[in-house]
């Protein structure tokens, strides 16, 4: 099914998509715009439909988090000056959001959102995968290191040691001395006569 012109592309609800108390959320803002009506609208549906809309589908932002996602995201500047705190609406929250609407635009959308949370999904679970083979190289490193760190030890220890006297090589014959001749002292004899 090709999408219509008029929607807007996966990337840009990719960038909608928040981590607001550790979940993946998308503001009531943001949803609105990509249903193609108001946030005041979005919010009465919700409002009038509260029983669909559970604790782990909506959370509505303390003042501290609004004024933390307005200081970091540069489309939410109009947030700044809302006397209302913003509803934040996890991915089933916004699938909700849009049969609650029951609008053409609304249900359409709703297909793109679904796919930016997938997506998002599969790049995270690629993070953890590339952030637990990190930690197994880090350790791998760490062993490495303690083992190269020994022979270096061992080395030292090699050079420390006192050298010994080096053996000679080949046959070490004991004999006697030869006997030559022996300069002997001669006695002058005196002869009388």
């Amino acid at each position: 099914m090709e999408a219509p012109k008029s929607l807007i592309p996966v990337e840009r609800v990719e960038r909608t998509i928040l981590v607001i108390r550790g979940r993946k959320v998308i503001l009531d803002a943001d949803l609105a715009e990509l249903y193609a009506v108001t946030t005041k609208r979005l919010n009465e549906q919700v409002k009038r439909n509260r029983d669909r809309f559970p604790e782990d589908f909506i959370f509505q932002l303390t003042t501290e988090e609004k004024s933390e996602v307005v200081a970091n995201c540069d489309h939410l500047s109009k947030l700044k000056f809302s006397k209302v705190l913003p509803y934040a609406f996890t991915e089933h929250g916004a699938i909700m959001a849009a049969s609650v609407l029951n609008t053409p635009r609304a249900i359409a959308a709703s297909i793109f959102v679904v796919r930016a949370f997938i997506k998002l999904r599969e790049v995270m679970a690629t993070q953890k995968e590339l952030a637990g083979k990190l930690a197994e190289l880090e350790k791998h490193v760490e062993d490495h290191d303690k083992k190269i760190q020994s022979v270096f030890e061992a080395i030292r220890q090699l050079r420390a040691l006192p050298e010994q006297p080096k053996k000679k090589i080949g046959f070490e014959v004991k004999e006697r001395r030869a006997v030559y001749s022996k300069r002997t002292k001669r006695k002058k004899i005196k002869i009388l006569n």
